[in-house]
């Protein structure tokens, strides 16, 4: 049997959830590679629910564990249930779901605020030496947890010295 990886999403929809494209594209490749996913998201509102046509926020209410699911297929736990020791790795997508509702990154950069589930899972995967991956803007999570962690976001000109 292949090797059973968490893979943790964020909502849908790369405005306001985990981005549709790299989460797709981990549970592919994690497919193909023998390894069986298995997805997992908070069951807490969005921060906000943005209208990917016109790019605004709406009025609109939303469930980051019902969102997630749409990109699972409806095969979704409840990030509350994880349990690392019968797990091989955790993968988290990025998307500013990453920065919105599994933190508070979007509203308060560096200060963020890591939500209480997520810093579990990510310091149990550590601690347990066991694999993270980390897409697109969600490795500011492990910047945040983890003391030495050190991560540029857009363009940084001291990273061009």
């Amino acid at each position: 049997m292949g090797k059973r990886v968490a893979v943790v999403l964020a909502g849908c929809g790369v405005y306001d959830g985990s981005e549709i494209h790299e989460s797709s594209a981990v549970l592919v490749h994690l497919s193909r590679e023998g390894a069986q996913a298995e997805v997992y998201a908070p069951d807490v509102d969005q921060m906000h629910v943005v209208d990917h046509v016109k790019g605004q926020p709406t009025e609109e209410k939303r469930n980051v564990l019902v969102e997630s699911a749409r990109i699972a297929r409806g095969n979704i736990k409840d990030l509350a249930k994880l349990d690392v020791q019968g797990l091989d790795a955790l993968i988290i997508p990025g998307g500013f779901g990453v920065a919105k509702n599994l933190s508070t990154w979007a509203t308060q950069g560096k200060n963020c605020i890591v939500s209480k589930e997520v810093e579990d899972v990510l310091k149990a995967f550590h601690a347990a030496k066991k694999p993270i991956g980390l897409c697109c803007i969600s490795p500011v999570l492990a910047a945040k947890l983890f003391p030495g962690c050190e991560v540029t976001v857009g363009h940084d000109t001291e990273c061009e010295k």
